[in-house]
Parts: C-alpha cells; sequence; structure tokens
C-alpha cells in the first residue's frame, strides 16, 4: 500500500478532481468526484466551521460517540470507471472494515485526521502524473488541469492491450478504467 495525502481539489465544470499525493514518492493519483463531496473536503481544509455538523462530521462524531476510531481509509479498487474504497475503524481489538466512495472515505479521513492509503495495483491501472515541481511546471499543471477529463488519464491503456502477445489470450483483468465515481449508485 502506498500513503497519500491530498494534494489538492479542482473544480472542473459540474465536478471536483481530488488528487491524491504519494507521499515518499513523485506520482499524483486524480479521482473524479461530486460537487458536494469536494465542497466537504475543501471546508475542513479550510479550517471553515460551521453552526451544524455536515454528513461526514456525523458520521464521525457517531463513531467516536460509540468509542471508535477511524485508523485509515484505503482506496483498494478500481473496476470500469468506478474507484472504491474502505473505512477501517477500530476500539480495542474489535475492528470493522467498511465499504465507501473514495470521495465519502477521504473526507472522513481529513476530518479524523488519519492515514490515507491506496492499494499499488491502482497506480498500476491508472496513468498517474508527476507533481509539479517549479512555478511554471505548477502554473502549466493548473492550466493542463483546466482542461483534463477522465479518459485523459487512461488513454493509452487501450494500446498497451493491443500490444499484448496475440496468443496470450484474454485478461479477465483488462477493463478500461475511467476516473469517476458517479457509476457507484
Amino acid at each position: 500500500m502506498i500513503k497519500v495525502k491530498v494534494y489538492s481539489i479542482a473544480t472542473s465544470g459540474s465536478e471536483c478532481v481530488l488528487l491524491l499525493e504519494e507521499i515518499d514518492g513523485p506520482r499524483l493519483l486524480p479521482i473524479w468526484i461530486g460537487l458536494a463531496e469536494g465542497q466537504a473536503i475543501a471546508i475542513k481544509f479550510a479550517d471553515i466551521t460551521l453552526p451544524r455538523p455536515m454528513t461526514h462530521d456525523l458520521l464521525l462524531n457517531t463513531i467516536e460517540n460509540l468509542n471508535f476510531k477511524v485508523d485509515r481509509v484505503v482506496i483498494n479498487d478500481l473496476r470500469g470507471q468506478t474507484f472504491y474504497a474502505q473505512v477501517h475503524i477500530a476500539h480495542n481489538s474489535s475492528k470493522h472494515v467498511i465499504d465507501s466512495r473514495p470521495s465519502d472515505a477521504v473526507a472522513l479521513a481529513v476530518r479524523a485526521n488519519c492515514s490515507i492509503f491506496v492499494e499499488d495495483k491502482i497506480f498500476e491501472k491508472c496513468h498517474s502524473m508527476n507533481k509539479p515541481i517549479s512555478e511554471d511546471e505548477v502554473k502549466k499543471f493548473k492550466d493542463d488541469l483546466k482542461g483534463l477529463k477522465p479518459e485523459d488519464i487512461f488513454k493509452g491503456l487501450k494500446d498497451k492491450r493491443r500490444r499484448r502477445k496475440p496468443d496470450a489470450g484474454p485478461n479477465p483483468n483488462d477493463e478500461t478504467p475511467g476516473a469517476s465515481e458517479e457509476n457507484e449508485g
């Protein structure tokens, strides 16, 4: 597993792009999320205190009132165009893993101040981006983000599959990954 943290949240039309930064490496993982979820994450980073708890605050309050703590969140899979995540909670020796959308898991993690991890296979399935270094790279990166579409992150994967040996047969794990969690229902 690769430890990550929130690098940035960018608005792109009617959705947000959550960029997770590999802590001990140069890669960024983009995940398209809804505006409400992006706002929930951004509010915490802006240190804005609202008069009433938001949904993620309510969930964290419930977990803590039951004497559990959020141990970590893990973005654990990418199937088709859908990312999957897990919230790991613990109380003494009792541990539970709860299925989650990555946006909700990250919104909870930033409130609980816990670690965020991404399974290695996610970085293998996705074309990640490298962190910008110089101010010119940062400016170019921000300009590039404005026109970025989910399919731009995964372009080239189809070509990669075509280059595989013809006698290799079909790979049941071959899916055309996207970059959205909208299909999660």
